[in-house]
């Protein structure tokens, strides 16, 4: 199949591997960018590598802990960076993310059937007003709520990225750990796990992951010859490391890299004579996952002058 040059742009983004072996990687996997990554992978080519979303959506992803002491993180997009900056627009999110904490909607839909703040219209009447006010598409795309807990929320680059730390606390007061949290949330801001702990990693993905190291080994003339007991060694070893690149708790704390998040999280709390978990999180990054569509300027001026 024929494979557009954005696509190996992409990919070399993606991975850091050279634009001759991309475009390899993506003939033989039919353009699918996850069986790509994993054939470089398998190559040699290409060290672990989270998956990258399309991103290309404008708007805000917004976290806040409410007055009821609710955590909540909504992503609402816009066509254009600029309205995303806007005053009516951010009000817009604030207040709808105020619902979100006040009625504990199922999804967004739900959402949008709920009373808008101070209106007795519902949040999808005043979404059609603001689209018509500000000139632009807006849509509410998703949401999270953490009703228990101490939650904390971080804001990164104006809402290109928010993120919402649920903790448990016992024996300590909320206030104390509120510091701890937005540190943890700046860690996964920048390091973006895709697990909270070890154990929440699936079978099926160390299973893959197994797979990927003995072919590696595999492809590799000076693995290859050695005994498989040695193999299952290095494997397992790959594994520790799988931990560390992808599960929260198991990666090195960002401000202190001796140690890792769950050591950081254990010392604090006995620091403050209390336990301390980190039950839940969320990150957004606006935009991710929505593909959007690419305008031909030139066309576009054409049209204009017909």
């Amino acid at each position: 199949m024929a494979i557009a040059a954005k696509d190996v742009q992409k990919l070399r983004e993606m991975t850091g591997v050279g634009m001759m072996d991309c475009k390899k990687a993506l003939v033989e996997a039919d353009g699918d960018f996850d069986k790509a990554i994993e054939w470089l992978r398998e190559k040699g080519l290409a060290a672990q590598t989270k998956k990258a979303g399309k991103v290309a959506a404008e708007g805000v992803s917004f976290a806040v802990a409410a007055d009821n002491g609710v955590g909540v993180i909504i992503e609402v997009n816009s066509q254009t960076d600029f309205v995303a900056k806007n005053e009516v627009f951010q009000g817009f999110v604030k207040d709808v993310a105020s619902v979100v904490a006040t009625e504990n909607p199922a999804d967004v839909e739900a959402l949008k059937a709920c009373k808008y703040p101070g209106t007795d219209r519902t949040v999808a009447d005043v979404t059609a007003d603001k689209v018509l006010a500000i000139g632009e598409n807006i849509q509410i795309r998703r949401f999270v709520r953490y009703g228990e807990g101490v939650n904390v929320p971080y804001v990164h680059m104006n809402g290109k990225v928010g993120v919402l730390v649920n903790l448990e606390v016992e024996g300590i007061d909320a206030a104390k750990v509120v510091e701890l949290g937005k540190d943890v949330a700046m860690q996964i801001c920048a390091m973006n796990p895709t697990y909270l702990d070890k154990s929440d990693v699936s079978q099926e993905v160390l299973d893959k992951e197994k797979e990927i190291q003995l072919a590696i080994m595999a492809n590799d003339p000076k693995m290859a010859a050695k005994p498989e007991k040695v193999k299952e060694g290095i494997v397992m070893g790959k594994l520790g490391k799988y931990y560390e690149e992808n599960c929260l708790l198991q990666q090195a704390f960002v401000k202190e890299n001796k140690i890792s998040v769950e050591k950081h999280v254990a010392a604090v709390a006995k620091e403050l004579g209390g336990k301390i978990t980190v039950k839940a999180f969320t990150r957004f990054a606006t935009g991710e996952g929505i593909e959007k569509a690419e305008d031909d300027f030139a066309a576009e001026v054409a049209s204009m002058i017909k």
